[in-house]
């Protein structure tokens, strides 16, 4: 019997790069019609699915409006379906469905899985984004210490930077790496990458020293301005928890903020 909920699960884990995709289900039934409340399908962005809600025109409709769900960033949308009116179907029941997007909020992707790295994994559980840990090391990307939610990287970070979808609304990235080298080659690349958030960890001098470099390399001055460093609201701890706090509110923060900006623009 197909279970959508070790399908979703699957997905999660294992689907490199995650995309989104919709959970619908039929919430209600009048009349004739082709399944029962409660039924599910997931649809993915090009329009494969997983189960079915039924079959014939109503499942090619639902298909069509759950590719238009995931194109507006919607969250949730519920439509009903009259199978003789809209669909031609001559059973003549109506059909609603709640049209669920998932894996389509913000993302935020951890490159070091150190203890820092680790922690802000813990402590964005629970929050709209969906976290990815990138790190090549097996000992440290494998710890029990990540939460089951967040998605885990072990292969190379430029595959991964090459390969994950990239959004100026709703990518976020922090660099903590265990070298300063490193970090700073990532940080390159991602300044060429449509994000919303571009963070590293560090000091103050080890920003001047970073972008001096990468201006001695020829990088525009407004890319460098881009990149937020030190990250994190300063209220003094230093633990890797007390870390990890001060940048997960910072990134909430910004997080929020923008949807609020959204939200009024929307308004006017």
């Amino acid at each position: 019997m197909w279970n959508w909920i070790t399908e979703l699960n699957d997905l999660q884990k294992n689907v490199r790069p995650i995309q989104p995709v919709v959970l619908v289900t039929v919430t209600r039934c009048s009349g004739s019609t082709p399944r029962d409340p409660g039924t599910k399908m997931i649809v993915f962005k090009d329009g494969d699915i997983r189960g079915t809600i039924g079959g014939g025109r109503l499942e090619e409709l639902a298909i069509q409006d759950a590719k238009v769900c995931i194109e507006a960033n919607a969250t949730a949308r519920t439509i009903t379906y009259p199978l003789g009116a809209k669909t031609g179907q001559c059973c003549g029941g109506v059909v609603e469905l709640l049209m669920e997007v998932l894996f389509n909020g913000p993302h935020l992707y951890i490159f070091g899985a150190g203890h820092v790295g680790q922690a802000l994994s813990r402590t964005m559980a629970g929050t709209p984004f969906l976290v990815h840990l990138v790190d090549e090391r097996e000992e440290w990307i494998q710890s029990d210490q990540i939460p089951e939610g967040a998605v885990r990287y072990s292969d190379g970070w430029e595959d991964f930077i090459e390969s994950a979808p990239w959004d100026a609304k709703k990518t976020y990235s922090v660099i903590m790496t265990h070298r300063h080298d490193l970090d700073q080659q990532i940080l390159e690349k991602l300044l060429d990458r449509n994000a919303c958030y571009i963070g590293l960890i560090g000091s103050k001098p080890k920003w001047v020293r970073f972008s001096q470099r990468l201006q001695a390399r020829q990088v525009p001055s407004e890319k460098l301005a881009r990149v937020k460093c030190p990250i994190g609201i300063p209220f003094g701890g230093k633990s890797p928890q007390e870390v990890a706090i001060s940048v997960s509110a910072e990134i909430l923060s910004h997080y929020y903020g923008m949807q609020s900006i959204r939200s009024n623009v929307q308004l006017i």
